[in-house]
């Protein structure tokens, strides 16, 4: 039966993910050089496009429909058939599923729109729509599936993840790590300068990313009640945490960063994501402090080791959810979701083993598939922009437009 409460916050809570979209484009674009600042923002917004209709299509079929063999979903619900203003017997039983399935849209369109962060300033924007397509089809609706659509077999396995740790974060950041190493560096790098063209306007992205993930998080109850206060609470705790933890690790270095503290936000808010609904609000302060400590360090690493991985998607997103996951495992408690399991810390050490195996299956799948489709995508269209089409920018070789005048540099 419909409930209306429920139903009001999925959607509003859908409306707040689909926020974080134009909020990324604002974080993205506010970070590439000024040439490239139009094209990196088209990037995000043609996916918010893309996707949309794809979901409705078929992605939310293979995501959710009823389950092959553990793997993916069937064509129960292609054009969204049997999706309407009912509930699901399986999925949200208190809201439409319509509700329910456009949620899910959302999910999907961060995604795919997170991995761009990695390929910045040198892919062409007509293999980036053709990736897109071949990575929703072929990583993101497999692993949703395993995750979340009933039968899946990471679901069966017990492994937990409540907004997308697995299935958002370690996704999106290992198939952009994948994609960079792929693509290789861009022009100069290493070698000239790189600075960000618009601070504020990345701080204004994160603050809308950090507002959207509220919906991302609580809406992930999928009732208006409790369990959505309980995961609110532990979101905003960790993307606090893992904010000021990052701001002491850059004063420690150098000076404290704005663009540093709100880096770190964003990955607290990541670290949280697979946790926010399985632990006690507190926890969320350990899981942003290592997070941040973790994913600092890892764009050190990454830059030791002169990876052109442009935003670091890998470092936030790839390591953040890969902590989150496991950490899951550490602090979970069926006190504060009886859906849920105890973790190490209450007592079963073996609901950790369960989440190091999702994070070693998705990190495996994704890392593979993600280079594979992209070497198809390379050796049919190209991958890349020409050497002078990088020089000029991207705004005005791809989509013959620049956001400010003057000098391009």
């Amino acid at each position: 039966m419909v409930n209306a409460g429920d139903t009001a916050w999925l959607l509003v809570s859908a409306a707040l993910v689909m926020l974080m979209t134009p909020g990324l484009a604002l974080f993205y674009g506010g970070m590439v050089r000024r040439k490239n600042i139009l094209s990196t923002m088209m990037m995000s917004i043609a996916i918010l496009g893309l996707v949309g209709i794809l979901w409705v299509l078929y992605g939310y079929s293979l995501s959710f429909g009823t389950d092959i063999g553990g793997f993916i979903g069937g064509f129960d619900f292609i054009g969204l058939r049997q999706v309407g203003q009912e509930p699901s017997s399986t999925y949200a039983t208190t809201v439409p599923h319509l509700a329910y399935m456009i949620f899910q849209a959302m999910f999907a369109v961060i995604t795919v729109a997170l991995v761009t962060g990695s390929i910045v300033e040198r892919m062409k924007f007509s293999a980036l729509l053709i990736f897109s397509i071949l990575w929703l089809t072929m990583v993101y609706c497999p692993v949703a599936h395993w995750v979340w659509g009933s039968g899946g077999w990471l679901a069966r396995l017990g492994a937990l993840d409540f907004a997308g740790g697995t299935v958002v974060h370690i996704t999106a950041g290992v198939s952009a790590l994948a994609l960079a190493k792929l693509l290789g560096p861009r022009k100069g790098f290493g070698a000239e300068p790189m600075e960000p063209n618009n601070i504020p306007m990345v701080v204004i992205g994160a603050a809308l990313l950090w507002f959207g993930w509220f919906g991302f998080n609580a809406g992930s109850a999928l009732t208006a009640g409790g369990l959505a206060s309980s995961a609110f609470v532990a979101t905003n705790t960790s993307a606090a945490a893992a904010g000021i933890t990052w701001m002491a690790l850059s004063w420690i270095y150098r000076r404290p960063s704005i663009l540093g503290m709100v880096t770190g936000a964003v990955v607290g808010l990541v670290a949280i994501t697979p946790a926010a609904g399985f632990v006690p609000p507190l926890a969320g302060i350990p899981i942003g402090i290592v997070a941040a400590v973790i994913s600092y360090y890892g764009m050190l690493f990454r830059m030791k080791r002169s990876i052109d991985e442009s935003l670091d998607v890998w470092a936030c997103h790839g390591l953040g959810g890969t902590w989150g996951a496991l950490a899951t495992g550490i602090f979970a408690s069926v006190a504060v979701n009886a859906a849920g399991a105890d973790g190490v810390i209450m007592g079963n050490a073996m609901q950790f083993v369960k989440q190091l195996a999702a994070v070693g299956a998705v990190w495996g799948f994704a890392f593979l598939a993600t280079f594979g489709l992209g070497k198809l995508v390379d050796i049919t269209v190209g991958l890349r922009v020409s050497k002078t089409e990088e020089t000029v920018g991207l705004d005005i070789s791809q989509h013959g437009e620049r956001a400010y005048g003057g000098v391009l540099r």
